[in-house]
């Protein structure tokens, strides 16, 4: 059986609102289980995916600076 799980999560939240969205990424963080992980590497695909050039490097800047 192949499962894609970038597909498995982009489908269990197609329905979501943004709050909801925004709840799931906050209980990821303060969980702090690896299990949580696939999915906010799912949203930040998503993110960098559609940003423009000047957002992807105000994003990794905003990442350099925070490590």
């Amino acid at each position: 059986m192949n499962i894609s799980i970038r597909q498995s999560i982009k489908e269990n939240f197609k329905d979501s609102s943004e709050d909801d969205i925004k709840e799931a990424i906050e209980s990821s963080k303060s969980d702090q289980e690896e299990l949580t992980l696939p999915g906010l590497g799912v949203f930040f695909e998503i993110l960098w995916n559609n940003s423009s050039l000047d957002e992807q490097r105000k994003i990794v800047d905003t990442i350099k600076k925070n490590i």
